[in-house]
């Protein structure tokens, strides 16, 4: 049948009308039209009969198939007003339809410090690393990527190679690599444990390649070391942190500033020069560090490796940071102790803060700043604020991850 794109959805695909219902369509644009093939609410596109003005050239060899991008299709200027549209879109559902949103923030290409990459060993003895297929376990093998930074995408076919010596990788695994200050951080999981020739032969790679530390963790495990050759340290705002392996950072390094240059301008221009600040969900410090700028920051995380490195990081610093760990989600600070702070703010995991903020409502802590992974819960905790008699001060959207429909935004609310 034929159909038209009337938008692109919130996963990326392009959406038309069939049946008083709409259909899925992937790496279509809109305006196009297009002969498909449905089956249920995704349709395969078997022709394209009208192409979009705004349709480009992909840059990288292994779109559509990998599932690290899926809008590589699109030109970047339509493209990037299509995501701040996503966070006007969550602020209008909040009931903030006149929020002052501004320009998004673009990520340039080549600059994502952080990579989750799957392992596979085929029959014929040789691993293959990547991303996955879209919407399945299968890997695409990574011979390019304009996303990552290419230190990172260099190591990929020799780390592959080392790998197929590897007796503690029978079949599937992963590799999770950030971009440390003092150079590549691996953490590799495995279907089986280490043997004392693997742990040679990683530490031997880690020597080639000048690797500080190669980490490993089995099936539910947690992460032992396997290869140190040197100490490992990343910089926060000035602030040196050991991270542990795989701790989570910010995709990129020009994604993080932006995070928190924004942040900073979100907090009231005149806070009490000994202001007491709280930053929720703080992992490593990434905005505790900036915030003490501030005022005194007391940093809640439920990660005890990240409390303990960012209160060590702090401590050398003379950061005004006092790390706690405390997890959220089960034990969500309450009214009473949110009182003392002049401002609050939260990071929260990808499903939101529904609990948390609620309480923050309640409290009517008077600044608040939102740093958000996921519009849809950004638009429900939002509106629990804007029932609160919360306006937005500031919104701010973020392409962390380019070329995906993923959106990070920061948003500061206070009271009306």
């Amino acid at each position: 049948m034929e159909l038209v794109v009337e938008a692109v959805g919130a996963a990326g695909d392009g959406i038309a009308r069939h049946a008083g219902g709409q259909v899925f369509l992937p790496q279509t644009l809109p305006g196009e039209r297009v002969r498909a093939r449905t089956g249920g609410k995704r349709a395969e596109v078997e022709a394209w009969l009208e192409e979009s003005p705004e349709r480009v050239a992909p840059p990288c060899r292994h779109f559509p198939a990998c599932g690290g991008c899926v809008l590589q299709h699109w030109d970047l200027a339509a493209y990037a007003e299509w995501k701040r549209g996503r966070l006007v879109e969550a602020l209008a559902r909040a009931g903030y339809p006149d929020a002052p949103v501004a320009p998004l923030v673009m990520t340039p290409p080549a600059s994502r410090q952080r990579a989750d990459l799957g392992l596979e060993r085929l029959p014929d003895g040789s691993v293959q690393i990547g991303f996955h297929q879209r919407g399945t376990t299968a890997l695409v093998p990574m011979q390019e990527c304009h996303v990552l930074l290419p230190a990172l995408v260099a190591l990929v076919a020799p780390l592959a190679e080392a790998l197929r010596g590897l007796e503690g990788l029978r079949r599937l695994g992963s590799a999770v690599i950030n971009m440390l200050t003092s150079g590549p951080d691996i953490l590799l999981r495995t279907d089986a444990p280490l043997t004392m020739p693997d742990r040679r032969m990683l530490a031997a790679f880690a020597t080639r390649h000048g690797i500080p530390r190669i980490a490993w963790a089995g099936k539910g495990a947690g992460a032992e070391v396997a290869a140190q050759l040197a100490p490992v340290r990343h910089l926060l705002s000035g602030a040196e942190v050991v991270p542990a392996p795989g701790a989570f950072l910010q995709a990129s390094a020009p994604g993080e500033a932006a995070i928190v240059a924004a942040m900073l301008e979100a907090l009231p221009r005149k806070l009490p020069p000994r202001a007491s600040l709280a930053d929720l969900y703080a992992g490593l410090g990434t905005l505790s560090l900036p915030l003490s700028s501030r005022g005194r920051v007391t940093a809640f995380e439920s990660v005890p490796e990240a409390v303990s490195a960012l209160s060590t990081a702090a401590g050398k610093a003379g950061a005004r940071v006092k790390a706690v760990r405390r997890d959220l989600d089960r034990q969500p600070l309450l009214g009473p102790e949110l009182k003392e702070f002049a401002a609050v703010v939260l990071d929260p995991p990808y499903a939101g803060a529904a609990d948390q903020v609620a309480l923050l409502a309640r409290a009517r802590v008077p600044n608040l700043v939102y740093v958000s992974c996921n519009p849809v819960a950004l638009a429900r905790d939002a509106q629990a604020l804007r029932a609160a008699g919360y306006r937005v001060t500031a919104a701010t959207p973020i392409d962390q991850f380019l070329w995906s429909p993923h959106l990070e935004a920061v948003v500061g609310f206070g009271m009306a």
